[in-house]
């Protein structure tokens, strides 16, 4: 018996599933009863841990109000083997897509901008503290 790979395009079906969930509003449990599944089985799909096949992305892509192609959306850069910095892949992260929505929430300019500043700064302070990490850390030769 052979174990499975997940590929790219796996990962990426994935997160674009979690994403359009989210973007609606459901809770794994709610996409997976629209479907006849459980919350753990959706749990799977979005963290690839089980290729969804197709009669299946046809009825989540239609649980979900979205186009099938939507789930493949960013294909053209999952196969490449780099990291995915589009923005769809970004808001695969828990707490990106609450984020953005919080943040499109926020009406006046000024606290629009105070909160951007804020978010930039604490991640710049964190990549050099990653980054010095890594320059401390004892190389292998």
């Amino acid at each position: 018996m052979t174990t499975r790979s997940v590929r790219p395009v796996d990962v990426l079906v994935g997160q674009n599933i979690r994403i359009c969930r989210m973007q609606r509003g459901l809770s794994q449990s709610e996409l997976a009863e629209r479907i006849g599944l459980t919350f753990q089985q959706i749990q799977k799909y979005e963290k690839a841990a089980n290729r969804v096949g197709a009669s299946r992305l046809i009825q989540v892509a239609s649980a979900l109000g979205v186009p099938l192609a939507t789930l493949f959306d960013g294909s053209a850069t999952a196969t490449r083997g780099e990291p995915d910095l589009s923005g769809r892949a970004l808001l695969a992260d828990p707490y990106a897509l609450r984020l953005l929505q919080a943040f499109d929430r926020i009406a006046d300019r000024k606290h629009r901008m105070a909160v951007l500043n804020l978010v930039e700064s604490i991640g710049t302070a964190s990549a050099r503290r990653k980054s010095a990490r890594r320059s401390e850390a004892p190389s292998g030769s």
